[in-house]
């Protein structure tokens, strides 16, 4: 159902089961997959892609232009996956300079929430009310943040981290922790997310024992990352990452 109030551009293609709410704005170049709702007030503008069975709540603008001085213009992009919620209020913008901003599927975006020009967010995210990416951020699959928790640019949130509310984020995420604080910092394992994943007892064990080694040794991190060795497949995500932001630092 499309509802007589609402405008929809003429270059704008629609699945034929897409509502549309009262006084919702489908902008030029924007392609929707099958069973998208959109509810009253909601703005789509292009050129975007949004895939199948993503559902957005009043007041939600997806696809605005980037907020980026820099930009003139250019021919940029937003692709959204399928099984998405937006929240109202929530706020998602085209790429920059000849880029795109990409979102994954099965993604909980809650009220107010924020991405950024160029953000990359995985799938089955949950992005808490307020929460705020800023650009050219990467967030990994099964990712979960708590209000008002913020992140700078170029900052990767690694595979199934907590971001705490409130939380500001300076420094790359190593997966499967839990960070908070301002400026936000490694405070433990993400027990609770991997449980709920079904990620096997032995790996969870084994992620847990690479996490006191690395986060909570009184040798030097470096020594200690040089020497440690895991063969779970889990513990060595954290492990690499590890690694690879100590060597950045």
């Amino acid at each position: 159902m499309r509802h007589a109030s609402a405008v929809i551009d003429a270059s704008a293609e629609l699945a034929s089961d897409v509502e549309v709410g009262a006084l919702s704005v489908v902008g030029a170049g924007v392609r929707i997959g099958a069973r998208n709702k959109l509810a009253a007030h909601t703005v789509i503008e292009g050129p975007s892609t949004l895939g199948d069975g993503n559902e957005v709540f009043s007041f939600a603008v997806i696809g605005g232009a980037p907020q980026d001085k820099r930009s003139k213009h250019e021919a940029t992009r937003l692709i959204v996956g399928s099984n998405n919620v937006f929240r109202e209020h929530v706020t998602v913008h085209r790429g920059t300079r000849d880029t795109e901003t990409r979102i994954g599927s099965h993604n909980l975006f809650m009220v107010g929430a924020h991405v950024a020009h160029d953000v990359v967010v995985g799938s089955h995210c949950v992005i808490a009310n307020g929460v705020q990416l800023a650009g050219h951020v990467r967030v990994d699959d099964w990712v979960t943040f708590g209000g008002l928790a913020g992140v700078a640019q170029f900052v990767t949130i690694g595979e199934g981290a907590f971001v705490a509310a409130g939380a500001m984020v300076e420094r790359d995420v190593p997966p499967f922790v839990i960070v908070q604080g301002d400026r936000a910092r490694v405070r433990a394992v993400n027990t609770v997310g991997l449980v709920r994943r079904d990620v096997p007892p032995s790996s969870v064990k084994e992620v847990e024992r690479v996490f006191r080694a690395i986060y909570m040794q009184r040798e030097p991190r470096a020594v200690v990352l040089s020497e440690l060795t895991t063969d779970d497949p889990w513990a060595q995500k954290l492990l690499v990452a590890a690694r690879r932001l100590s060597s950045a630092s």
